[in-house]
């Protein structure tokens, strides 16, 4: 009889955010990503309850990668009593430094606007967490290089490897006693315009994989044309194109791709304001780890020169009252806060404004009300009339669609013991169960939140 381990699903089942999953064994418990729910209101509210699992028994914490849904509750957990290291490659630890420290400024301004206009049921309303709360949280990281082996217990091992998708981002291998456990993280397109394809498993006993995309497949769209289409017709109609973008990765191909069309002269030169702070920041990490991606950088530093980017909220405004058709980039990427909400605010209700979004759009989000045809959408408290055409762009998405999730899993030799989805809404994972089991016959699971699974090692 082989020793009993349980995973606890604290997150990302059911779901696409609040990636959380601990591995609970006899002596030790690892923790894979520690993520915010976004989204629904019923989900965001789970970041504010204390965790199902007591953070002072979790110890150590593996990031697969740096967005906010994997790594945004980290200063609530040590809030909580944890003290353990947060272990990641170096890339990803720098994005979740940027992502943590904005998330948490952004948390302390909404919460002082919420009480100085009004617009909350809280007395006063508090921020999840501050700038200094994120700050301790940095205190704890620890950076692992990947293809590397490392040694947590006599039983316990994990190996980071690329998985695409975002600048460091990996999925985890982690020996449990006789067991090889695979959380896939985000799983990247094999054909991206920034990074290499991602790596892939060959063995596995048990897999959690993840199902954003389970149920789709990504459009043959040509992303030159549709972008030179609209700049061009924003020029003709003297409008404004919004993009919202999430900061990591999503900005820096967008600025790649427009950069380019200018370079080959299939747009002319325009005003285009690139406003996000964290965008920014993240564009110098690009400069600073070079081997994790594509782009030279004599591109990079053209690319920099050719945008206005902004810094201050000063310039904000200033770019909100310039009359000139113009493209305005801003977080956040699924409209859930960020700077384009100011922009959002003053033009929403022009019929010469066009908002396109360029990514996943989470149920409860702004950019899915707006993908789904909302007349009016909640901004700082107040209702703001949607006039602009909004338009959807999917060939951005920096996930694997349903063949790429299927692809990733091709390199396996054996057969895993079960498949675990998670990080995708009910109907995408239920459709990738069905395509898993016609596919390979493998036994599939789709875990509820909270759900406890015992595993025998």
């Amino acid at each position: 009889m082989g020793t009993r381990i349980k995973i606890h699903f604290l997150g990302a089942a059911g779901t696409v955010t609040g990636s959380k999953f601990l591995v609970e064994t006899p002596g030790f418990n690892v923790l894979i990503d520690c993520g915010l729910f976004q989204g629904l209101k019923e989900l965001r509210e789970l970041n504010w309850a204390p965790l199902a699992f007591p953070a002072d028994q979790i110890d150590c914490v593996l990031l697969t990668h740096g967005h906010l849904d994997h790594c945004g509750y980290l200063p609530r957990l040590i809030t909580e009593g944890f003290r353990g290291k947060i272990k990641g490659t170096a890339p990803t630890l720098t994005i979740a430094e940027i992502i943590l420290m904005d998330s948490a400024k952004i948390q302390e301004e909404d919460a002082k606007r919420a009480n100085e206009e009004k617009f909350t049921d809280h007395e006063p309303a508090l921020p999840l967490y501050n700038v200094r709360e994120a700050e301790i949280c940095i205190k704890h990281f620890d950076t692992v290089d990947t293809d590397k082996w490392y040694l947590l217990t006599d039983n316990i091992s994990f190996r980071l490897r690329r998985n695409g998708h975002i600048l460091g981002a990996t999925f985890i291998e982690l020996q449990v006693y006789d067991k090889l456990l695979v959380f896939s993280g985000d799983i990247g397109r094999r054909e991206d315009f920034l990074l290499a394809p991602p790596e892939r498993p060959e063995w596995a006993d048990y897999i959690f994989l993840e199902s954003t995309y389970g149920n789709r497949l990504h459009p043959e769209e040509d992303v030159d044309e549709i972008l030179s289409a609209e700049i061009k017709k924003l020029l003709q109609n003297k409008g404004i194109l919004i993009i919202p973008s999430f900061a990591v990765e999503r900005l820096q191909t967008l600025m790649y791709k427009i950069w380019s069309l200018y370079e080959q002269n299939h747009i002319p030169h325009l005003p285009i304001f690139i406003d996000s702070p964290m965008g920014n920041e993240v564009l110098s990490a690009f400069e600073r780890f070079p081997a994790w991606h594509k782009i030279s950088s004599h591109e990079l530093a053209s690319m920099k020169n050719f945008f206005n980017i902004i810094t201050s909220y000063r310039d904000t405004w200033k770019t909100i009252d310039d009359t000139r058709p113009k493209v305005v980039i801003a977080g956040s990427g699924m409209v859930t806060g960020g700077r384009v909400l100011t922009y959002l605010r003053y033009y929403l209700d022009k019929p010469n404004t066009t908002v396109m979004l360029a990514g996943y759009q989470a149920e409860g989000t702004r950019g899915r009300q707006l993908q789904e045809g909302a007349k009016d959408i909640k901004i700082f408290g107040k209702y703001c009339e949607v006039k602009a055409e909004v338009k959807s762009i999917s060939s951005l998405s920096a996930h694997a669609d349903q063949k790429g999730l299927l692809d990733w899993l091709s390199a396996v030799k054996n057969v895993p013991e079960k498949v675990f989805l998670i990080h995708g809404e009910r109907m995408a994972a239920d459709a990738l169960r069905v395509k898993i089991k016609d596919t390979y016959h493998w036994q599939v699971q789709l875990p509820h939140l909270l759900d406890v699974v015992e595993l025998e090692v």
